[in-house]
């Protein structure tokens, strides 16, 4: 509320209960009442502005208690006291409330920029492919929650991770900061996806084994490795118990087949033969949708699942970003704002040659 804006409703109120004794009769005392315009200015107000409404009410007191014939009289001290008591008491509250907002509001910034590290956006164009992301946490405030993703430009061809730990709180971002990390560094090193399965399953096992002593709770994580070459028109895939990921190729739109998904990190082999790698068609035109279990598991009031696959063939498929505006808003219709698990999504759409970027017009 701006300060011309938010001094009207203290001043009306002070005016009105001076306006109103000049017309109460002499034994009717209404100065006491001007105690409620620092009070309730207390509540929307900065110190300093309140300080001032203050005054004016005690002021209104003398006012007032003049008209009813009290300057002389003991009520007069006590009635400017009473005001005067409890604006220092909505003062002090008011000042203890803007140091708490001064904190919080660090400490969120502190927070934010701590989970933007962990969830690093990605960018909207990985080679030749047009991408799209985005991030719902179940827990308010929160910009990360167990659900993770990224992206990692290998090369002449781009590797993408979504996963979803087991549990939420403080517990499953510290399970998917593992992860991410391990991701982030070696996707680069290893040439094949099973590889690449493989390395991330040692680490989550480093990372869970160190967590033994303090938490018994079985941890795991589910995970889907994605690799699209620049030059291939296909996509190959490892499932680490992830849910498949939808494919609209030549504009009809299936889960993504997967022949041996591997079980969870956490709880898969620690060698590449333990990964089965699928390869689809994945050619130009073509568009993936992958995502957590929050988008398929999101309940209405009546209990009933989000049906994807129903809703899949409404949505636009050309345009990364209209896809998941139309999956957001698909899924808030059907399950409300506040979602009780977090969600991952992540779209990637190969466009025509023509329009590929670095290509001549």
């Amino acid at each position: 509320m701006g300060t011309r804006t938010g001094a009207v409703p203290p001043l009306l109120l002070v005016a009105t209960i001076t306006l109103g004794a000049s017309f109460a009769p002499l034994a009717v005392h209404l100065s006491p009442l001007l105690v409620a315009a620092p009070t309730c200015t207390g509540t929307y107000a900065r110190t300093r502005f309140t300080a001032a409404v203050a005054l004016v009410a005690a002021a209104a007191v003398v006012v007032v208690d003049r008209h009813d014939g009290l300057l002389h009289s003991p009520l007069l001290p006590i009635h400017i006291g009473s005001v005067l008591a409890v604006s220092a008491f909505v003062l002090i509250s008011r000042a203890v409330h803007e140091r708490d907002l001064r904190e919080l509001a660090q400490v969120r910034a502190v927070a934010e920029a701590a989970q933007r590290v962990l969830l690093r956006p990605i960018p909207q164009e990985l080679g030749p492919l047009q991408v799209a992301s985005m991030y719902r946490a179940a827990t308010a405030h929160a910009l990360v929650g167990g659900d993770l993703y990224a992206a990692s430009r290998t090369g002449d061809a781009t590797r993408i991770l979504i996963g979803d730990v087991r549990g939420k709180g403080l517990p499953a971002i510290e399970d998917a900061s593992a992860v991410l990390s391990a991701f982030r560094e070696a996707a680069h090193q290893h040439r094949t996806l099973p590889e690449l399965a493989a390395s991330l399953e040692r680490s989550v096992r480093r990372h869970l084994s160190e967590l033994t002593a303090i938490d018994s709770e079985e941890r795991f994580i589910t995970a889907l490795l994605i690799e699209l070459a620049d030059e291939e028109e296909n996509v190959r895939t490892v499932s680490c118990g992830h849910p498949p990921p939808l494919l609209s190729h030549h504009g009809q739109v299936t889960p993504l087949h997967m022949a041996r998904p591997a079980p969870p990190l956490g709880l898969a082999g620690d060698t590449p033969d333990a990964f089965h790698l699928d390869v689809a068609a994945f050619g130009c035109g073509d568009t993936l949708l992958l995502y957590t279990d929050g988008l398929a598991e999101a309940r209405n009031d009546a209990g009933d699942f989000f049906p994807v696959l129903d809703r899949a063939a409404t949505w636009a498929w050309d345009c990364p970003s209209r896809l998941l505006q139309h999956v957001g808003c698909d899924v808030e219709s059907h399950a409300g704002r506040d979602l009780k698990d977090d969600l991952a999504l992540i779209a990637v759409h190969r466009p025509p040659h023509s329009t590929r970027s670095g290509d001549a017009p």
